[in-house]
């Protein structure tokens, strides 16, 4: 890797280099804060509902996949935890370099497309107050991880294109970009959906060139022998992750407001200033002659705009592409103003961005605060009541009837809470067949009575001989007993994503 790819500021005057000097001090101020702020956060409240779910899928069942995701981000979770256990903070830490680092990389797209550096500023400024990441950036889950690897594909590109341009074609780039795609599979599986866009993309409207690059294909195969651990894993489990797409869109209505909800977030949680950014340079993308190269990004967007609000996919699922706008927005803001003093006039609209963001600024703190509410709501360790309840009613049990006894739990949100919240405690190996918790495998064999938490046992009763009810409290538990066949083909007929 050569230097102009670690140090932006010493490519200045290089042939092929950018334009604009990096906006060092700013940009690292802005990012600065921004990790301050996340890291403030990160030590107070309680997990998230999905952080929870990554930290006992790492931490007690860690494998090459998962029905619903690969594995990376629950290895980040089991690491962390590793270092410090419980500790909220230490977990978290991955979360906020992720968010941090964003907020850079968009400011070097920025600078790549010829941004100065107020452009390169009011990039980085869009993307640290943007309301989505504002929200999740100090939570350790996928879709906290995936818009960093999103940009960093779309920042090698970007440069390779500028190169491409100016006459140096550094292929290593491409190289890169496979090591950078292969660990986007591994955290999130939509990137495969970007690149095939972003490929098709190149073919309709350019630079054909890049197809042509036989390191492209290379770095491909890059990708796919990172990739396939994970590809594997779901190919020998029968694609499970296929079958999500029909729960996501199952669950739209409720988590994000259905298909509207989905295309109103879609743009809200860029935040003030990152809409405008956004609308305006992905309308630069789509029309500007300076941009003619990088015209697939936007195409790219728009069509993924449009497939994630038709399937019901999450709003968040596009926050990776937000930078590659963003950055192009800056630049026609650059672009007008560098016309404006052209003509020997002082720009007059200019003073107006500075309110706009300090207004995004307000908004975007707003988010974080508001986050820790969420998990009050919304969080997995609500009071710790849940874990407190299953343990209290383990122990009422006979000794004699805990000696054999299961603990299924009815969804994959309760069972990770109860198995990390019960963690060094006497209660038995948590088992569930909701999501990717059905494919962690059944009590062992000779487990012929379970204790099920959850509101409904309706799907047990086909398979045990009683199924009486226990304790009502936090939620129900109910005693299995008399259990009718083998696990081996009981656990099939209760797991479901």
């Amino acid at each position: 890797m050569r230097t102009e790819l670690i140090d932006p500021v010493a490519t200045e005057g290089r042939p092929g280099a950018p334009d604009h000097r990096f906006a060092r001090w700013p940009v690292l101020s802005i990012t600065g804060l921004v990790a301050a702020l996340h890291l403030a956060f990160s030590a107070s409240g309680q997990h998230w509902i999905d952080e929870v779910y990554m930290l006992a899928a790492g931490r007690f069942h860690l494998d090459w996949g998962f029905a619903d995701q690969p594995p990376l981000v629950p290895l980040l979770a089991a690491a962390m935890d590793l270092l410090a256990p419980g500790s909220l903070l230490v977990l978290r830490l991955p979360a906020v370099l992720a968010t941090a680092a964003a907020v850079v990389v968009t400011a070097l797209i920025a600078r790549e497309l010829g941004a100065d550096r107020r452009a390169q500023v009011l990039a980085s400024g869009a993307a640290a107050t943007g309301l989505w990441v504002s929200t999740v950036g100090h939570w350790l889950t996928p879709y906290t991880v995936e818009p960093l690897l999103w940009l960093l594909i779309t920042l090698v590109l970007v440069r390779w294109i500028r190169l491409h341009r100016a006459g140096r074609d550094d292929d290593r780039l491409l190289l890169l970009l496979g090591v950078v795609v292969g660990i986007t599979v591994q955290a999130k599986f939509q990137v495969l959906l970007l690149c095939a866009v972003l490929l098709a993309g190149v073919a309709l409207f350019g630079p054909r060139a890049l197809l042509r690059r036989p390191a492209l294909w290379g770095g491909a195969g890059i990708a796919l022998l990172i990739a396939l651990p994970t590809l594997l894993w779901q190919a020998f489990h029968g694609w499970p992750q296929l079958a999500m797409g029909a729960v996501v869109a199952g669950e739209s209505s409720l988590l994000s407001g259905g298909r509207a909800g989905t295309a109103a977030s879609q743009l809200v949680y860029a935040g003030l200033a990152g809409l405008f950014l956004l609308s305006y340079g992905l309308w630069r993308l789509l029309r500007s002659a300076e941009l003619r190269s990088y015209r697939f990004f936007g195409i790219a967007f728009v069509f993924l705009y449009v497939f994630f609000v038709a399937t019901a996919g999450r709003p968040y699922y596009l926050i990776g592409l937000y930078g590659i706008a963003m950055a192009a927005g800056a630049v026609g803001l650059q672009r007008r103003r560098e016309a404006v003093r052209a003509r020997g006039r002082t720009p007059r609209l200019s003073w107006t961005a500075w309110p706009a963001y300090a207004l995004s600024i307000a908004l975007a703190g707003s988010s974080i605060v508001a986050s820790g509410g969420l998990t009050s709501l919304f969080g997995a360790m609500n009071d710790q009541r849940i874990i407190a309840e299953t343990i209290s009613t383990y122990r009422q049990l006979p000794a004699q009837q805990r000696s054999d006894l299961g603990l299924v739990v009815e969804n994959y949100i309760s069972a990770a809470t109860i198995e990390v919240g019960a963690r060094g405690t006497e209660v038995p190996p948590v088992h569930s067949p909701h999501r990717g918790y059905g494919y962690f495998g059944p009590p062992a064999e000779h487990v012929d009575s379970v204790l099920y938490v959850g509101k409904d046992p309706s799907r047990l009763r086909e398979h045990f001989a009683e199924v009486r009810l226990v304790r009502e409290a936090t939620t129900s538990y109910w005693l299995c007993t008399g259990r009718e066949g083998p696990w081996s083909s009981i656990w099939p007929e209760l797991r479901f994503l």
